[in-house]
């Protein structure tokens, strides 16, 4: 039998928590390793349990989602944990510190159960989540807080013209398909693309891409 996917659920408010653990519970490859109401037990609980991914609420007491997520899997983290975050758009300006902080992906709270489950078995095989909609909407909105004021040029990017095309479209929020679709290309034409575009600019994941792009000038 295939072993589950062990999933921490932190969150501070217990009614959704509850739900999270109960929609979770119920697939039979996931499994809910445990779950908390603040960062700081869920710092402590990830090094003890060693789950497969955190299920990441933002604001919460004691220690906030985002210093969590960097606790656990930000840069310098001898064994980082992939997070999950939840969020909502009124908590917008804090999506692009959680991608900075080391998640993985992000959601919205009120995203129908199977987006989240999909989001939890994405994260869980190593690929990043990006909502398209939340990506133009949220990070696009922040590009300018992202930017840097004296930002690397697209010619110092040691990326061809149609890898730049591609981390564009990612940025956009495209997915593979969607990309496939655009450029009139096959999906693995694209996923040979994102490959090698991560491997140049040394990126974890689609992510990353994203942020990269924004900090870069390259989406406007």
């Amino acid at each position: 039998m295939t072993v589950p996917i062990r999933v921490l659920v932190c969150d501070d408010q217990m009614l959704i928590r509850t739900g999270l653990v109960t929609i979770i519970d119920a697939q039979p490859d996931l499994e809910v390793a445990g779950q908390c109401g603040d960062g700081r037990a869920a710092v402590e609980l990830a090094g003890r349990l060693r789950p497969d991914v955190v299920v990441m609420d933002i604001r919460m007491p004691v220690l906030d989602g985002l210093e969590a997520t960097r606790l656990l899997a930000g840069a310098g983290v001898e064994h980082p944990v992939k997070v999950l975050v939840v969020t909502t758009f009124n908590l917008d300006e804090y999506v692009y510190e959680a991608l900075r902080a080391g998640a993985s992906g992000f959601l919205l709270k009120d995203a129908p159960p199977d987006r989240l489950l999909h989001g939890i078995r994405t994260v869980a095989s190593g690929a990043a989540l990006l909502d398209p909609e939340v990506t133009r909407q949220l990070v696009g909105r922040y590009a300018a807080r992202i930017r840097p004021a004296a930002g690397g040029a697209p010619q110092d990017i040691p990326l061809t013209p149609r890898e730049l095309q591609v981390l564009r479209l990612i940025a956009d929020g495209l997915s593979n398909g969607e990309i496939a679709a655009a450029l009139v290309i096959s999906q693995e034409t694209v996923k040979t693309f994102v490959s090698r575009i991560l491997s140049k600019l040394s990126l974890r994941d689609r992510v990353q891409a994203v942020v990269y792009a924004y900090r870069h000038g390259l989406v406007t």
